[in-house]
C-alpha cells in the first residue's frame, strides 16, 4: 500500500490489539414481549473474529462461483443490524469492493442499473428481499447469519494492499436522486485514509473506561460509516438501536442500563426527546444531563429545541457533513448559544467563495436570529480543493478539480462559519438525505400542465416531501370541485416518476398534496419565485399534522 494509508480495516486491527476484551457493540436483548432489557455486549475481539468468519466465507463462495477478487459485490441490506455491519466489513476483508445500497431505495430494476454502472459482478442481499431478486443480472446471496455456519479459515485471503491510492476501496452513492437515480460515489483508498483520521480527530474520548455512543443511522450510508470509525478508533462502543427512532423510554434505558455517554442523532429524532423532557419526564432530563455530549448533524436543530437544551446545559455540538466528504464542520461543544458558529475540521483544505449570482433567499438579508451581526450579508459556498484529503473522487469535481458542495455560509468571524441553506433546490429529509425538490415540481407541472398553475415542494426535516399547489384556471372544475380528486389526479400522474426514487424523496399518498387558492404560496419581491422557507413556516401546523 502506499505510505502512510490506513483504511478502516488497519483502524480496527490497531483498535483490537489495544482494546480487545472492551465491548466493540452492545446488541439489544429483548424479553418474550418485545421489551427491550438488557445489553449483549460484542467485544473488539469477537468482532474482529466474527469479520474474519464472514471473509473466509465469502472469499471461498465468490471465488467458487466465478468472481475475481478485487470485484465491486452490492449489498443490499437495512445496514443496521450487527450482521449488516459484519457484511459490510467481511466483504472489505475478503477482497471486495463493497457497493452499499440502502433499503431506501427499494426499486431492484434502480438497484440493477447502477450495480451495473460499477462494474458490479455479485449481489449479497437482505433476506426478505428475496422475492425481488427473481431476475438479479449478476450472482446473488442471502445475507444469512453466518456465524455458526462452518467455515476453513484457510480461505481467509491476506488484507488487500492496493498498489495505487487511487483505487477504489467501496462505492457509497448520494443520498438524492438527479435525473432519477443516485450517483455513484467511488471511494478511493486516499479518500478513506481521510476518513480514518478525521473521525479519530472528531471524536477524542472523554469517559474512562470508554465512550459509549449509539448508532445514529444505517452503514449504507456515510454518516454512520464514519461515527462508528470515530467511536472504535478509541476504544468507544455503539449500541446497536433497532431503528434510528428509538423511543425516549429507550433512551432512557440506553443512558441508565446501555451506559450511553455520547449521543450522536439527526435533529429531527432528537427533537422526540425534546419534547418528552420539556413535558413531564423530569427523569429522562436529568439523563440527558449526565451525557458528556449530543452531537447533532445533517440539518439546523430547531431554534427553539436548541434555545430550550443550552439553557438546560446540555453538552450540544453541531457536525456538518456530507455523504461525499464525511465530517465538514464543527462547533464547540456546549457553546452557549443557539445556531454555534462552525469552523473546518482539522486538516483540510476548503475554501469559502462568494456566490456571485447569489440565490433569492429570504434569509440572507439578515442572520439576527443567529446573534451574529453580518454588515453586508455575503453568502459563501463551501468548496473543497483539490489538495484536500477529503476532496471526494474526480468524478463528483467541477471542472475546475474542486469539489463544490452547493452549501452556503455566512463568515460571522475569521474562520468562522454560520450554515445559510444551500444555492440549489435541494432539501433534507428528516434522516438528512437530501431530496431534489426541483425535479419534483418540474416533473409534476409536465405531468398535471392543466391541473397546476404552480407548485412547490416542502419538507426540510420531515420523513418526505409535500407539494403544495395552486390548481390552474378551471382544474377544480374538471374535477367536479373536488379538492381530493384533484390531489388524487397529482398523484397517479407523477406515479412513475417517484417509484424509481428514494422512499425518502417520494410523494405516494395523496394526504402529501396540499391544494391551497390561486394567489396564496409567497413570492420573492423582484423574481416572483415561491419562497420555499416561507411556506414552510406559513404551513407548519399543517405540515406537522400531515407527517403527526
Amino acid at each position: 500500500m502506499p505510505a502512510q494509508l490506513k483504511t478502516h480495516l488497519h483502524a480496527l486491527a490497531e483498535a483490537v490489539s489495544s482494546h480487545s476484551d472492551l465491548p466493540i457493540y452492545k446488541l439489544p436483548a429483548y424479553d418474550s414481549e418485545d421489551v427491550l432489557r438488557a445489553w449483549t455486549p460484542i467485544s473488539f475481539a469477537q468482532f474482529q473474529a466474527d469479520v474474519n468468519h464472514f471473509a473466509a466465507h465469502l472469499a471461498r463462495k465468490l471465488s467458487a462461483d466465478g468472481v475475481p477478487s478485487r470485484s465491486v459485490v452490492g449489498l443490499w441490506s437495512n445496514g443496521m443490524s450487527y450482521v449488516d455491519i459484519l457484511y459490510i466489513y467481511s466483504l472489505a476483508r475478503a477482497g471486495f469492493v463493497p457497493q452499499l445500497f440502502s433499503l431506501r431505495l427499494p426499486n431492484p430494476d434502480v438497484i440493477y442499473e447502477l450495480l451495473a454502472k460499477a462494474g458490479g459482478k455479485a449481489m449479497v442481499y437482505e433476506p426478505e428481499l428475496e422475492p425481488m431478486l427473481a431476475t438479479c443480472p449478476v450472482p446473488s446471496y442471502r445475507a444469512d447469519d453466518l456465524r455458526d455456519a462452518p467455515v476453513d479459515l484457510a480461505s481467509l485471503p491476506p488484507l488487500y494492499e492496493p498498489a495505487s491510492a487511487d483505487e477504489i476501496a467501496m462505492i457509497f452513492h448520494t443520498s438524492g436522486s438527479t435525473s432519477g437515480r443516485p450517483k455513484l460515489l467511488p471511494c478511493d483508498y486516499k479518500w478513506l485514509d481521510a476518513m480514518v483520521h478525521k473521525s479519530a480527530w472528531v471524536s477524542p474520548p472523554l469517559r474512562a473506561p470508554q465512550d459509549v455512543t449509539v448508532a445514529m443511522g444505517s452503514m449504507c450510508h456515510i454518516g454512520q460509516t464514519f461515527m462508528f470509525l470515530a467511536t472504535f478508533q478509541h476504544g468507544g462502543c455503539t449500541l446497536q438501536p433497532r431503528a434510528v427512532t428509538f423511543s425516549s423510554a429507550e433512551l432512557a434505558h440506553m443512558i441508565a442500563v446501555g451506559g450511553l455517554s455520547r449521543l450522536n442523532q439527526f435533529p429531527a429524532f432528537f427533537a422526540v426527546h425534546v419534547r418528552a423532557a420539556r413535558g413531564d419526564d423530569a427523569k429522562l432530563l436529568a439523563l440527558l444531563q449526565t451525557l458528556d455530549e449530543i452531537l447533532y448533524s445533517g440539518q439546523p436543530m430547531p431554534l427553539e429545541d436548541e434555545g430550550w437544551a443550552y439553557a438546560q446545559d446540555l453538552p450540544l455540538r453541531n457536525l456538518f457533513g456530507s455523504t461525499e466528504c464525511g465530517a465538514m464542520l464543527l462547533s464547540v461543544r456546549g457553546g452557549g448559544r443557539p445556531t454555534p458558529v462552525l469552523r473546518p475540521v482539522e486538516g483540510t483544505h476548503y475554501a469559502f467563495l462568494p456566490i456571485p449570482d447569489a440565490p433569492e433567499l429570504e434569509e440572507e438579508a439578515d442572520s439576527s436570529e443567529s446573534g451574529y451581526a453580518n454588515a453586508n450579508a455575503q453568502l459563501l459556498e463551501l468548496v473543497v480543493l483539490a489538495s484536500s484529503p477529503d476532496c471526494p473522487h474526480a468524478s463528483m469535481r467541477a471542472a475546475d478539480g474542486h469539489f463544490h458542495t452547493g452549501d452556503l455560509f455566512l463568515e460571522a468571524a475569521p474562520g468562522a462559519y454560520v450554515s445559510r441553506g444551500r444555492n440549489d433546490d435541494w432539501i433534507k429529509t428528516q434522516n438528512a438525505l437530501r431530496c431534489d425538490t426541483r425535479a419534483v415540481e418540474d416533473n409534476a407541472r409536465a405531468q398535471c400542465a392543466d391541473l397546476i398553475a404552480t407548485c412547490v415542494a416542502v419538507g426540510n426535516g420531515r420523513p418526505s416531501p409535500a407539494l403544495f399547489v395552486e390548481a390552474a384556471a378551471g382544474a377544480l372544475a374538471r374535477c367536479r370541485g373536488d379538492e381530493a380528486r384533484l390531489r388524487r389526479e397529482v398523484v397517479r400522474r407523477t406515479r412513475a416518476f417517484h417509484q424509481t426514487r428514494y422512499l425518502h424523496e417520494r410523494i405516494a399518498d395523496a394526504r402529501f398534496v396540499v391544494v391551497v387558492p390561486e394567489g396564496t404560496l409567497p413570492r420573492t419581491a423582484t423574481k416572483g419565485n415561491v419562497r420555499r422557507r416561507a411556506v414552510e413556516e406559513m404551513f407548519k401546523a399543517e405540515l406537522d399534522a400531515m407527517f403527526a
